[in-house]
């Protein structure tokens, strides 16, 4: 059984936490390039951080889903990013748990196509211990709620990983008790005609969000059959 260094680092900035998952996949892609060298195992990490506003364009994102000028933005407090993951716009805000894992694959598979469906299963579990019933849709990556009934299919957490020598890094963004009011300035993933939702809309009360942590370190652990482990840096 494989372990991941759990870190909360609370609330931080988005470059401030782009530039640490950074040094931690440099850090591991050096111990493999020296493993034959010296013996540099590879460490893995889970980080769960919650971001001020911001607005995050994948490398195959279309700035015209950006719905906002620049002006706007910035008199909301809004910041905006070009970044290296995968995906097209999203949006990372108070009290949205965002989880970034940075995984040696080669320790588990190399099949980006399972990571990101075994992320999935992850915020699908979670999502069941509040009685909600998580989905996937097809050619969609992330987790939905009604997503084969026209007009009612909204997504509860949007997905976008990037991928280096098997090492991943970014992740997911799960809505727990989240204003979906910023979603209003977006197309969202670059996918028109279908909403957002959150854990807290969903069941029509706030969602401790401390406990959902628990929940979703939890469910981690049992997907990718993990020990997860204190990391006290």
């Amino acid at each position: 059984m494989e372990q991941v260094l759990f870190r909360d680092l609370g609330k931080m900035d988005y470059r401030s936490a782009w530039d640490l998952q950074e040094s931690l996949l440099q850090e591991n892609l050096g111990k493999k390039a020296s493993r034959d060298l010296i013996s540099a195992e590879t460490v893995h990490h889970l980080l769960f951080v919650e971001h001020p506003p911001v607005y995050t364009l994948g490398k195959s994102g279309h700035m015209e889903h950006v719905l906002i000028s620049d002006e706007a933005r910035a008199e909301k407090g809004i910041e905006f990013f070009r970044t290296n993951r995968g995906g097209d716009i999203t949006f990372h805000g108070p009290q949205q748990l965002v989880g970034y894992p940075i995984l040696d694959l080669e320790k588990f598979y190399t099949d980006i196509g399972k990571y990101l469906r075994n992320l999935e299963e992850v915020i699908i579990r979670t999502m069941a211990v509040y009685g909600l019933k998580g989905e996937r849709s097809a050619g969609e990556t992330g987790v939905w709620l009604d997503p084969s009934i026209p007009g009612r299919e909204r997504k509860i957490c949007a997905m976008g990983v990037r991928c280096s020598r098997w090492v991943t890094m970014h992740g997911f963004a799960f809505n727990v008790n989240t204003d979906l009011s910023y979603f209003d300035h977006i197309v969202p993933c670059g996918i028109s005609q279908k909403s957002v939702t959150s854990l807290e809309k969903e069941l029509g009360r706030p969602v401790p969000f401390e406990q959902v942590k628990e929940d979703l370190k939890r469910s981690f652990g049992e997907v990718f059959n993990v020990q997860i482990a204190t990391d006290n840096n």
